[in-house]
């Protein structure tokens, strides 16, 4: 018989996903530790869960969190690996507790019918809009050699990064200081303002380097031309993958192709941390939404080679009435934003 407890130990939790395949950083410890540092977004609320077999065995964990917004109360579980009843139940009981109006979860598990019924026929449906987490990526396997992995490229990807490293007015910085966030923020905001759309906040982003920093797994990467800042990343390194998570540039200074050059520095930087996977943080098939706000984007990833994985989409179980207000809000929010 399975049963369901709560995880405490950090040591625990992070042996556990050390052996698991498909994974992301959203289900690390720390992103737990971000979540409660966020505070007023989720009240500081978060659930580590376990299931173990009738032996004691661990068979998955999964984080829970309580956000509480404008357009509902609701927990969220991201990038879990699988479901099961024992869980949904307590899913169910924690969501009754917090007076939650619907669970929306956003799996990484393979997007096969197989998997689509398993979610329906527990009262899934799917949902409005993803849940601040990707479904679908771009991953690169960063296990061969650098040449290896340039030959692999895109033909202009390998040239304008070559092109880029012989300018002696471009440089690359990385570095651990979380002094740097200002850099980048200021990079943030300015991409949002030319291409109007509602960044991450500043909390979120000084909070999300904060934590994970503190144990070696984040970095700022800035590319500049003649000592300005005109490009900028946040790379997440864990559990033996690197992740492209936070990104901005400057399109006056696009001719110099700097971006190339930083993302090639952000894998290079993976590889020397023993990183087997790099993680370009989402996709959408370019020749299918060619009009997608992430089209351009992902063309941009996909010549530094890989491939597409895709997930079943967000999914939500509503808990009562009040989730279908929330269904309508975010449906035309997301029509507003041509997603």
């Amino acid at each position: 018989m399975q049963t369901c407890q709560e995880i405490k130990n950090k040591e625990v939790w992070e042996r556990f996903f050390d052996g698991v395949q498909e994974k992301t950083f959203l289900q690390s410890w720390n992103w737990g530790e971000f979540w409660q540092k966020m505070g007023s977004a989720s009240g500081g609320k978060i659930w580590r869960l376990g299931v173990y077999d009738n032996e004691g065995s661990p068979t998955s964990f999964i984080m829970a969190v309580k956000i509480a917004a404008r357009r509902g109360t609701f927990l969220l579980v991201q990038h879990n690996v699988g479901i099961s009843e024992v869980l949904l139940n307590k899913l169910k009981e924690i969501a009754k507790e917090e007076k939650c109006s619907f669970i929306r979860m956003a799996p990484l598990l393979e997007r096969t019918e197989e998997n689509e019924k398993m979610f329906k026929d527990l009262g899934f449906v799917d949902s409005p809009m993803h849940a601040s987490a990707y479904e679908a990526t771009w991953k690169l396997d960063i296990t061969p050699p650098e040449e290896e992995l340039l030959a692999n490229m895109r033909k202009t990807t390998r040239y304008l990064i070559r092109q880029a490293e012989k300018n002696s007015d471009i440089t690359i910085q990385k570095s651990a200081d979380f002094a740097d966030a200002e850099t980048y923020l200021k990079l943030n905001r300015e991409v949002a303002q030319r291409q109007k759309f509602a960044p991450f906040s500043d909390n979120f982003i000084k909070n999300e380097f904060e934590v994970f920093s503190g144990d070696n797994q984040a970095m700022w990467f800035f590319g500049k031309y003649k000592g300005e800042a005109v490009a900028g990343a946040l790379v997440i390194f864990w559990s033996g993958i690197g992740f492209y998570h936070q990104a901005a540039s400057l399109s006056k200074y696009a001719k110099f192709s700097i971006p190339y050059l930083l993302q090639w520095e952000a894998i290079k930087e993976a590889k020397r941390r023993g990183c087997k996977l790099y993680d370009f943080w989402g996709y959408v098939d370019p020749k299918a939404g060619p009009k997608h706000p992430w089209a351009g984007p992902t063309l941009f990833k996909m010549g530094f080679g890989g491939r597409a994985y895709e997930y079943i989409k967000t999914q939500d179980l509503p808990l009562s009435k009040k989730y279908w207000l929330t269904y309508i809000f975010e449906k035309l929010r997301k029509i507003r934003r041509g997603l």
